[in-house]
């Protein structure tokens, strides 16, 4: 059965806490496993959430700031020392490439595994898969960083009361659907689109016209919310959204769930994060993210 789901790892922004590790978010979508921003103590936040480096298929790094990518050390050393049969694919800026280096080498370990490095340096589609695109589009923050989004290709809806008016039952519905035509009787005639489903991961950055274009018409956005309203004015020195801002991208963006993450340490009370979220107009699904939680996509719409 097909999984489509986010397994939060750790949701800490500079500095951990005791009850917040590191970055470190999975997208389970169907057979695929999607590992963003890594950040220190991922490989055992995997172990506790009962994930495993052969659930990976690509490993998608924002930046290079440590909060997000000092675990790629352990995560990529554990591939190797499970030998994961299959292709893992490594997306991150392309002006981090010495940073990736050197933590893909940190320490001496054998290499059993072939990781494809597929550098970030435009926006775009990176991958293709018959499950999803995979796109980038570059942030607002002190060093390079770019978002990530998977958009789904667009289906079809049977429509169980045109069938019947056709008198296309059993077998050949199937067969309408795969050759596209049955007795004259077009697929179109009998179908509606059904529209692919969206995710996108926006970590460290101001506001930007990225920041909207990766948000836009998402099933479901996991995004920063480092700061609350009231320290808007650091929010933008460092590079960083608050709640109210994440909430009105959503907003302004139809995002159906959103999923508010990378707490600084100065906060206390996560409740104050939906509060703000909820006054800035944001009326969908909401979660404030804490660690070792799973989060299911919505239904198709």
């Amino acid at each position: 059965m097909s999984v489509r789901e986010l397994v939060v790892l750790g949701t800490a922004s500079q500095v951990p806490t005791r009850h917040r590790n590191h970055n470190g978010y999975l997208l389970r979508w169907d057979g695929d496993g999607i590992l963003f921003d890594p950040g220190e103590g991922t490989q055992r936040q995997m172990l506790r959430a009962g994930v495993a480096v052969h659930d990976l298929n690509r490993i998608c790094v924002t930046h290079f700031h440590g909060d997000h990518s000092l675990g790629l050390a352990g995560v990529i050393q554990r591939i190797n020392l499970d030998k994961v049969p299959h292709r893992i694919t490594a997306h991150f800026p392309r002006s981090g490439q010495r940073f990736f280096d050197r933590l893909r080498y940190a320490t001496a370990y054998r290499e059993t595994v072939a990781l494809t490095e597929a550098p970030v340096d435009t926006d775009g589609p990176l991958a293709r898969t018959p499950g999803y695109t995979l796109e980038a589009r570059k942030l607002s923050h002190p060093v390079e960083a770019y978002g990530y989004r998977l958009v789904e290709p667009d289906g079809r809806r049977m429509l169980p009361d045109r069938l019947a008016a056709h008198g296309i039952t059993g077998p050949d519905v199937g067969r309408l659907q795969r050759e596209g035509t049955l007795g004259g009787v077009t697929l179109e005639e009998v179908s509606e689109v059904r529209r692919g489903q969206r995710f996108a991961f926006v970590m460290d950055t101001r506001l930007c016209d990225g920041v909207y274009a990766l948000a836009e018409g998402c099933d479901m956005l996991v995004i920063e919310s480092t700061f609350l309203d009231e320290d808007e004015e650091l929010a933008v020195e460092f590079g960083h959204l608050t709640a109210g801002q994440a909430a009105r991208v959503a907003r302004d963006a139809d995002v159906r769930h959103l999923v508010l993450t990378h707490f600084s340490q100065r906060y206390w009370d996560p409740a104050e994060f939906e509060r703000q979220a909820r006054a800035a107009g944001y009326e969908g699904e909401l979660t404030v993210a804490h660690d070792l939680q799973r989060v299911g996509l919505p239904k198709r719409r």
